[in-house]
């Protein structure tokens, strides 16, 4: 079958339904003394890893470095079936992220090729291609990046375009990320947010007022609450769904939560009349899947359905 990489490489074929705007970047894990791991990641990038994996045509815009690290985030973008039009290398040191303690996780950011993404490269007429267009996580509060995205934002919801949104929290959202967060989510056609974005965005107030907040700013928006092991809360405009995790051997959880919006967004754009009851039924089963393996794994359709058909409804 041919992938959306394939098209990418002869600059033809159809634009991508899905872009997801954000960062990829090396992780760099410290594994002993004097002994680290990496591997490429990024929250936005496993965002449409997923979603490409599951079979949805995706475009990543973003920019890496010219460097092994740059290079490797490519080719594992082909791999995916990732329309490469979407993607840019720059002349800039890569982003990795130096996780130096996993328990609690303490991390900090080295790198600037994130930064130096230029929205005027992207494919000609690609908004008009676009049915779907996700953001989130440390590019919307690294500068100038995160101005150049929200400004894409603004643009797609005022033209028509659905807006995903995950705020994905790290330590880089500081006091002044809720105003930032509001304006994101209020032009927002689906945010997904965990328990820990949103005690991290709103302190002050326990889960159903910070809940209740987020639903003034997007009301007509699907809003998915996810608490890992205990399921996810899909709250909607004409009621809400419960949707209990998925039991599996969990190898990690990295990644998890990416692959749930992933499997929500692909759900939506492959199967628009399925209902959203099956929609985050399937972005569960997608976030479980991807607990199956260590690392920011991108599960395929017939990891979901095969876990699908194990759990009768």
């Amino acid at each position: 079958m041919a992938t959306a990489a394939a098209a990418a490489e002869s600059h033809g074929g159809a634009l991508p339904r899905l872009v997801v705007f954000g960062e990829a970047l090396t992780d760099f894990v410290r594994t002993g003394t004097d002994r680290w791991h990496s591997v490429a990641g990024g929250a936005c990038w496993n965002v449409a890893r997923v979603a490409a994996t599951l079979g949805v045509a995706t475009g990543w815009g973003g920019s890496v470095g010219e460097d092994l690290f740059g290079r490797e985030i490519l080719e594992k973008s082909r791999a995916a079936g990732l329309d490469l039009r979407f993607a840019q290398v720059v002349a800039e040191p890569p982003l990795v992220a130096m996780v130096h303690a996993l328990s609690p996780p303490q991390y900090f950011f080295l790198g600037s090729a994130d930064l130096a993404f230029d929205p005027a490269r992207l494919p000609s007429g690609w908004e008009r291609a676009c049915a779907y267009a996700h953001f989130g996580c440390i590019s919307l509060v690294r500068q100038p990046l995160g101005a150049r995205l929200v400004a894409i934002a603004g643009a797609l919801h005022a033209s028509g375009v659905p807006v995903s949104f995950d705020p994905n929290c790290r330590n880089l959202m500081g006091a002044d990320y809720p105003p930032l967060f509001e304006r994101m989510a209020a032009l927002a056609d689906t945010i997904k947010i965990s328990d820990e974005d949103l005690r991290q965005i709103y302190p002050a107030l326990d889960a159903d007022a910070a809940l209740a907040r987020v639903r003034r700013l997007a009301p007509r928006a699907a809003l998915l609450y996810t608490r890992g092991a205990d399921g996810m809360t899909a709250h909607l405009p004409e009621g809400r769904i419960e949707q209990p995790a998925f039991a599996v051997d969990v190898a990690d959880t990295v990644g998890a939560g990416d692959a749930c919006i992933g499997g929500f967004l692909a759900s939506r754009l492959q199967r628009p009349d399925a209902g959203m009851e099956a929609h985050v039924r399937f972005a569960a089963a997608t976030a479980a899947a991807a607990c199956t393996r260590p690392g920011a794994h991108a599960p395929t359709r017939d990891e979901v359905e095969t876990l699908l058909a194990s759990v009768p409804l």
